[in-house]
C-alpha cells in the first residue's frame, strides 16, 4: 500500500506542476490527495487546516520577514551604489577590473539582502549597463552578474538556510557560520573563471583615480553598509541575539543608516520596502505551511520509509549517498525553485541522512549549494529571467555566457561532497 500512497503523491505532485498550478497548491494537493487514498482519519478537513498552520507556527521562522525587511531598507536607502563604489576602489582599476567589482559586490550584497533573485534585480541594474557602456559585450555582462549572485542564497543571512533550518529542525545559526566558507570558495572561484573567459576582451578602467579625499569619503560611506553583517555575525558567533533577533537588529539598523546616515530612506520608498517585504514574505511563509501539509501526510503514509529502504544500500556508504541526492537536487533544480525544492526534499532525506550519520549543518550547505544551482539553469532559472530584464538581452544570448560558471559551481558541489573538511573545518574555526 505504501507504495501506492507513493505514486498517488509523486503523480498528482507532478500533473499539478505540469497544468502550471502553483507550486504552494500543488503541495496542498497533493498532500490531499494522499490522504484521500488512505482514508480514515486522515481525510478530516480540521487535519489540513491544522498543518497549514503549524507550517509557519515557529519563532525561528521569524527570522525571514525580518531579514527579508533589512535588505529591502538597505537597498532602497541607496546601498547598492555605495557598495559597488567600495569595491571599485579595491579592484575597479586592474584589467577587467568591472568584472571584480561585479564579484566582489555580489559577494557584500549578499551578506544583506539572502536572495539571488533580490541581489541580482539591484546590482544587475547598475553593474550590467555599466560594463557594457565601459566596451564589455552585454551578455557576457549579465552572464556574470547572474552567476555571481549565486553566492546570495549561500552567504549568511540566507533565505534557504532559514527555510531548512526549519525543516530538519537545524541551528540556524550554525548553518549561517557553515555558509561562509563556501560563499569564498564561489568568489574566489568566480573570479579565475573571469579572469580565463575575459582574458581576450578585458578592459582597464580609464577613469581617474580618486584623489585620496574621495578615497576616504567612498570607503567611510561603504563602511556604513559592511558593518551590518559583522554585527550579525559576531552576534550570532558570541551568543548576544538568536537567528531572530539578529533580524530584528538588522531591520532597525537598516532603518537608523539609509534615514539618518545615507538620507535617501524617504516615507515613499519606507512604503514601498515595507510592500516588497511583505509580498516576498508572505510567497515563502505560505509555501512553509503548505510544505507542511504535504510533509505531514508523507509521513503518516511511511513514504520516506519507502524511499529509506530503496536506498538504504547506499547507508552505509554516506559519501556515494550524498552523491546520489545532490544530483538528484540539481536536477530537480532545473524545474523547480529553491524553497519548494527544500521543502518537498528535506522530510524525504531526512531518514536516510540520519541514518547514515550524516551532519545535517554540513549537508544542509551543500544541499543549499545544489539546490541555487537551478537559479541559473533552464528552463525555469529565475535569476537568468531577471538578469534578462535588466541586462535587455534574450534567454539564448545569455545561456552561453553562464556555462563556464555553472561548471565551475557545480564542480564546487562535488568537491564539498568530497572533501567535507572543506566545510566543517571552517566551521568548527569560526564557531559554529
Amino acid at each position: 500500500m505504501v507504495a501506492l500512497y507513493a505514486s498517488i503523491f509523486l503523480a498528482s505532485l507532478v500533473v499539478s506542476i505540469l497544468i502550471g498550478l502553483p507550486i504552494a497548491f500543488s503541495l496542498i494537493l497533493c498532500g490531499v490527495t494522499t490522504a484521500l487514498a488512505m482514508g480514515g482519519t486522515a481525510t478530516n478537513p480540521q487535519t489540513v487546516a491544522a498543518q497549514l498552520m503549524r507550517g509557519t507556527d515557529s519563532v525561528t521562522m521569524m527570522a525571514l520577514p525580518f531579514f527579508v525587511l533589512a535588505g529591502e531598507l538597505m537597498n532602497k536607502g541607496g546601498l547598492t551604489k555605495r557598495i559597488i563604489d567600495f569595491c571599485n576602489i579595491f579592484v575597479g582599476r586592474v584589467r577587467g577590473g568591472l568584472g571584480y567589482v561585479t564579484i566582489l559586490a555580489c559577494l557584500m550584497f549578499a551578506s544583506l539582502v539572502g536572495s539571488a533573485v533580490a541581489s541580482t534585480a539591484a546590482l544587475g541594474a547598475i553593474l550590467i549597463p555599466m560594463m557594457a557602456d565601459s566596451g564589455y559585450n552585454r551578455a557576457k555582462a549579465a552572464g556574470l552578474v547572474a552567476s555571481a549572485n549565486i553566492v546570495a542564497p549561500i552567504m549568511p543571512p540566507s533565505i534557504p538556510m532559514i527555510v531548512y533550518g526549519v525543516a530538519a529542525g537545524v541551528s540556524i545559526k550554525s548553518l549561517f557560520m557553515g555558509g561562509i566558507a563556501p560563499a569564498v570558495y564561489l568568489t574566489i572561484g568566480m573570479s579565475v573563471v573571469w579572469f580565463v573567459v575575459s582574458r581576450k576582451d578585458a578592459i582597464k578602467s580609464d577613469a581617474p583615480k580618486p584623489t585620496v579625499k574621495e578615497t576616504l569619503r567612498i570607503f567611510f560611506n561603504g563602511l556604513w553598509a559592511l558593518l551590518l553583517p559583522l554585527i550579525i555575525f559576531f552576534g550570532l558567533r558570541g551568543g548576544i541575539f538568536t537567528a531572530t533577533e539578529a533580524g530584528v537588529v538588522a531591520v532597525v539598523y537598516a532603518l537608523i543608516v539609509g534615514i539618518f546616515v545615507y538620507r535617501e530612506l524617504t516615507p515613499k520608498s519606507l512604503f514601498q520596502a515595507f510592500i516588497a517585504a511583505a509580498k516576498m514574505s508572505a510567497v515563502v511563509m505560505f509555501l512553509a505551511a503548505a510544505a507542511q501539509v504535504s510533509a505531514y501526510f508523507l509521513t503518516i503514509s511511511r513514504i520516506p520509509q519507502l524511499i529509506t529502504a530503496s536506498l538504504s544500500p547506499l547507508v552505509s556508504r554516506p559519501m556515494l549517498l550524498n552523491v546520489v541526492l545532490q544530483i538528484i537536487i540539481i536536477l530537480m533544480g532545473t524545474c523547480v525553485d529553491v524553497v519548494p525544492t527544500i521543502l518537498i526534499m528535506t522530510p524525504i532525506m531526512l531518514p536516510l541522512l540520519r541514518a547514515a550519520h550524516i551532519d545535517l549543518v554540513y549537508f544542509g550547505v551543500v544541499f543549499t549549494l545544489a539546490n541555487v544551482l537551478g537559479l541559473t539553469s533552464p528552463p525555469v532559472g529565475p535569476v537568468l529571467n531577471v538578469a534578462c530584464a535588466t541586462g535587455k538581452v534574450k534567454m539564448e544570448e545569455l545561456l552561453g555566457p553562464v556555462i563556464p560558471y555553472y561548471i565551475f559551481q557545480t564542480l564546487l558541489v562535488f568537491l564539498l561532497i568530497f572533501l567535507p573538511q572543506l566545510v566543517t573545518i571552517p566551521l568548527k574555526w569560526i564557531g559554529g
